[in-house]
């Protein structure tokens, strides 16, 4: 771990669906996603409460099973994958960041002792190659709050600390959900500045699901979901509406506002070029 630039994984995602049932209604909660991204990079997923973001997370790092579709991070297929491998993966090659910090820590340790324990579930063959706990702590930057138990840290500091631990084991995919959600300003850009220096200093590969958009334009490519589906996407140059394969578009929030569902729309193609209006306008 003591180069690991390069180290990010690919995701490759093909129509990925899950359903869950609750009573008796099957509830899909993604639906046909597919979803690119390269090593190395960083995305934010966004999108209101209930659009699948935080579900299509846990499925990428096999906490959520999938229940269409194929999905692979690196070379390895994660469908295909026994229990026991998904666990393997998630222990050396994929950190994970529940919402809330204090799920990811124990509270009664230090960021020292919540760095050492997350090293032990690496396998032998890698926990040579590990940086020491103090050495991961001062890479990011957190050497000063190294001894100090979790009780004492403010929620933007084990904020910080969570991801510490969540990269400690040296993982090419870094999956963190809302790890910004109720922290103030400065604590929000601390924890961003620290998402640049794992992408920086390992070359991880960063996947944030997030509420805030101001996340999305730091991290540099965002995708927003609604209903389960992937309707746009954005990075440094623009945003984009992404047409999927049943033809289908979603509309950005405002258009959608003035044109509410069963609206009907005119398609009017010159070239090129395409224009939609309504039909009573």
């Amino acid at each position: 771990m003591s180069d690991m630039a390069g180290n990010g994984l690919t995701i490759r995602c093909e129509e990925l669906v899950h359903i869950y049932r609750t009573g008796d209604v099957d509830v899909v909660a993604v639906r046909g996603v597919d979803l690119d991204v390269d090593a190395g990079e960083r995305l934010a997923l966004l999108g209101p409460s209930g659009s699948g973001k935080s579900t299509l997370l846990g499925m990428l790092g096999g906490l959520i099973p999938l229940s269409a579709g194929r999905a692979w991070i690196g070379d390895d297929e994660i469908g295909r994958l026994t229990e026991r491998q998904l666990l393997r993966m998630r222990a050396d090659r994929v950190g994970f960041v529940l919402q809330g910090a204090a799920r990811n820590l124990f509270p009664y340790g230090t960021a020292t002792d919540n760095v050492r324990f997350a090293q032990r579930s690496a396998s032998r063959a890698r926990r040579g190659d590990l940086l020491a706990p103090a050495e991961v702590l001062d890479a990011l930057g957190l050497a000063d709050i190294a001894e100090q138990p979790m009780a004492s840290l403010s929620g933007g500091e084990q904020q910080r600390v969570a991801l510490a631990v969540a990269v400690a084991n040296g993982p090419g995919l870094l999956l963190a959900d809302e790890p910004t959600s109720q922290l103030d300003e400065p604590a929000r850009d601390a924890v961003l500045d620290l998402l640049d220096a794992v992408n920086e200093r390992f070359g991880t590969t960063i996947v944030v699901v997030t509420h805030d958009e101001e996340v999305g334009r730091r991290l540099g490519r965002t995708v927003s979901m609604r209903f389960g589906q992937v309707g746009h996407e954005g990075r440094h140059d623009g945003q984009f509406t992404v047409v999927g394969k049943d033809g289908s578009v979603h509309l950005p929030d405002d258009v959608l506002a003035a044109w509410p569902p069963g609206t009907q729309v005119v398609v009017e193609r010159d070239g090129d070029q395409v224009r939609l209006r309504r039909r009573d306008s």
